[in-house]
């Protein structure tokens, strides 16, 4: 694995702050109505993709996850004043307005989206990863979902198919502890999810998903597998959500002070206690970091509301006319 050094440290600090002040002040802007329809934030689990991205070659490496997906394509390599945009629902978002929160997606830069069924893209990344496979690409793909999507039965169809061809896909179940809002001790008579894989045979295990450096061990060796030929891994993140299931969530399944207790092994302090007691930056040049994080959400803010809706026409355009049949292309 690549080595995790002082400039990988200063990078995951100022990475999961990014993506922990953006949907901060996403959350902000949803109280105010400019984020429409629902929004799931991803506060408190950003190790699990600081590790990922990590352990990946982002020229060949692709990324799928479910409608928790604000911070995954920010870590990939999209704008984030596009992804804000997005959010707003203006032209100059990812989708130009159209896929909102729950749907943000990048061809370019291998983000496959943001998905609004639950488990919809478990088979999705494993066809991703056949894609792969047989245009010899070398690329691997990271197939994410919750710990609620585990109990739909596409993943065993998907687990099977993935095993049978040894697909290069990396299964990653962000296991936060509630679903929706019901605990894994009340949707299955076992808690260790990652033991789904021992049917398929395939390599399978726990990972602490609030440390950045434990994920990156697992996702590399899972990564390499997948990269050699040797087919998928299974891994469960055992993490956890500081937010409820979306803004709507009234959280009435568990305490405040449970939350409390969590956020003691928050990433981003775990990472920020390292970076202090190995003198990788002083106190100043935190705050500096701190600043720049600060003004380039506000920018994001700025950029998306300043951005102007989609018109009208916009509707016609994307989609398809039956006066020549089969159909006329997309004038987008």
């Amino acid at each position: 694995m690549k080595e995790v050094t002082k400039e990988v440290y200063l990078k995951w600090y100022e990475d999961m702050l990014l993506w922990r002040k953006f949907e901060d002040k996403l959350a902000a802007l949803y109280i105010q109505q400019k984020v429409r329809g629902f929004l799931h934030l991803y506060n408190g689990q950003e190790a699990v993709l600081a590790g990922a991205l990590h352990a990946m070659d982002l020229t060949k490496d692709k990324m799928i996850t479910a409608y928790r997906n604000h911070v995954q394509p920010i870590g990939m390599g999209v704008d984030p004043r596009n992804v804000m945009a997005e959010l707003l629902g203006k032209a100059t978002g990812t989708s130009k307005g159209m896929g909102g929160s729950m749907h943000i997606f990048s061809k370019e830069h291998g983000f496959y989206g943001g998905h609004g069924i639950v488990g919809a893209q478990i088979p999705v990344g494993a066809g991703i990863a056949f894609a792969d496979k047989y245009f010899n690409t070398g690329g691997v793909t990271m197939t994410y979902f919750g710990d609620g999507a585990a109990r739909q039965g596409s993943l065993h169809e998907a687990f099977n198919m993935a095993m049978l061809w040894k697909l290069p896909v990396v299964f990653i179940v962000e296991n936060n502890g509630y679903a929706m809002g019901t605990s894994v001790e009340r949707t299955a008579n076992h808690t260790d999810i990652w033991k789904l894989g021992l049917g398929y045979e395939m390599p399978c295990g726990p990972v602490d998903g609030m440390n950045p450096v434990k994920v990156a061990e697992a996702m590399h060796e899972a990564i390499e597998r997948a990269r050699r030929g040797d087919g998928p891994t299974f891994l469960e993140m055992k993490t956890y959500r500081y937010r409820g299931h979306s803004m709507s969530d009234a959280q009435l399944y568990r305490s405040k002070e449970e939350v409390e207790e969590y956020k003691k092994i928050d990433p981003i302090t775990q990472v920020l206690d390292v970076i202090l007691d190995q003198k990788y930056a002083t106190q100043e040049e935190i705050e500096v970091i701190d600043q720049k994080v600060k003004d380039l959400v506000e920018e994001c803010a700025k950029f998306a509301e300043e951005s102007p809706y989609p018109d009208l026409q916009q509707l016609y355009d994307v989609v398809y006319a039956q006066e020549d049949y089969p159909f006329t292309p997309h004038k987008l």
